[in-house]
C-alpha cells in the first residue's frame, strides 16, 4: 500500500517580484490540480508579509509527485522560481492521520 505525500513549499519574492510570483503560482496551482495523483493543491498568502506565499499539496502517493514533477506546467515554473523568490521545501510522510 502507497503512502500519501504532504509537500509544503514556502515562498519569498525576491523584491519587486511579488506580483510576477502570485501569477506564476496562480497558473502552477490551476494545472497541478488537474492531476489524476494530486489530492490538494492550495495557494496561501502571508498576512503579516504579503511576499511570502505557501503551497500546500498533498499527493496520493511517490508516483504522482514524480509525474507532477515532470509535467510540463512544472517544468516551465521551475527555472522561473529563483529569479522571482527564496524557495523553502519539506517534502512530509505520513505519521498519524485522521
Amino acid at each position: 500500500m502507497s503512502n500519501p505525500v504532504k509537500i509544503i513549499a514556502t515562498l519569498v519574492a525576491k523584491p519587486g517580484n511579488a506580483d510576477a510570483l502570485r501569477a506564476l503560482l496562480d497558473d502552477l496551482v490551476a494545472a497541478s490540480r488537474t492531476e489524476p495523483g494530486n489530492l490538494r493543491y492550495d495557494l496561501w498568502q502571508d498576512s503579516a508579509d504579503p511576499n511570502r506565499f505557501v503551497v500546500d499539496e498533498l499527493y496520493r502517493d511517490d508516483a504522482a509527485v514524480a509525474a507532477h514533477r515532470a509535467s510540463p506546467h512544472f517544468q516551465t515554473y521551475g527555472p522561473k522560481i529563483g529569479d522571482l523568490a527564496e524557495l523553502g521545501l519539506l517534502v512530509l510522510n505520513p505519521v498519524a492521520l485522521a
